[in-house]
């Protein structure tokens, strides 16, 4: 069994994508415009300022992690030599 399609359904889907089709164009030029009109954007320094706070906080991070590696090899290593 198919179902018989509705009269005019083409229609209907059709209006239906040219409204959504506009609510998406709408949309988009109010982000557009939201985005060059009310976002405040950093200043160039301050975003060299921020780069180096993160570049400093990973170079951190990443050597307390080298270093929790280390120990715990070094720990491992002891424990298995125990049972060689």
């Amino acid at each position: 069994w198919s179902p018989k399609p509705l009269a005019g359904s083409s229609s209907l889907s059709t209006r239906a994508n040219s409204r959504f089709m506009s609510k998406m164009i709408s949309y988009l030029k109010e982000a557009f415009s939201e985005l060059l009109n009310k976002v405040t954007w950093p200043s160039w320094s301050d975003l060299q300022n921020s780069s180096i706070v993160v570049a400093i906080a990973t170079l951190i991070i990443a050597l307390v992690i080298y270093l929790l590696d280390t120990t715990f090899s070094n720990i491992l290593d002891l424990y298995y030599s125990f049972f060689a």
